[in-house]
């Protein structure tokens, strides 16, 4: 089977969103879709995204219905680029009917471009990384 490059990159669209476009759906109010953390309770309570569900990738199956109403799209994330687990788990919700995206970067690129994580002292926000995110110019007056 032959794919084409247009069919290929808008699949990718189809399926993928990235962490900018999730906080300005986030900061919308009405995002259209539920924010799942698939990572371990340990990574959870370390530092979540604020507004997320908790949910980690081997309970899918069983408790997804029960927390997300299976009409409802979900988007997912876990640590960043170098694991697939968010890929695991849209493949769980993908199995079990739900309309799923997988948020590219995780929670490495979400704290990269400077968005706040969720800890147990409340929300944190580091500086956003000039190499992944726009930043002012330094003034060279």
């Amino acid at each position: 089977m032959t794919i084409t490059a247009a069919a290929f990159f808008a699949a990718r669209l189809e399926f993928q969103t990235d962490v900018s476009d999730v906080q300005a759906a986030l900061d919308g109010g009405e995002p259209g879709f539920v924010l799942v953390d698939s990572r371990g309770p340990l990574a959870w309570e370390q530092g979540h995204i604020p507004g997320a569900v908790h949910l980690p990738t081997a309970e899918i199956a069983s408790r997804a219905a029960g927390l997300i109403d299976p009409a409802t799209p979900v988007v997912t994330y876990c640590w960043g680029p170098g694991c697939n687990g968010a890929t695991r788990a849209a493949l769980a919700f993908a199995l079990a009917g739900y309309t799923v995206r997988e948020m590219l970067g995780g929670v490495e690129y979400w704290v990269r471009e400077g968005f706040a994580l969720r800890t147990p002292d409340g929300d944190v926000a580091a500086p956003a990384d000039p190499l992944t995110a726009p930043v002012p110019a330094a003034c060279g007056c």
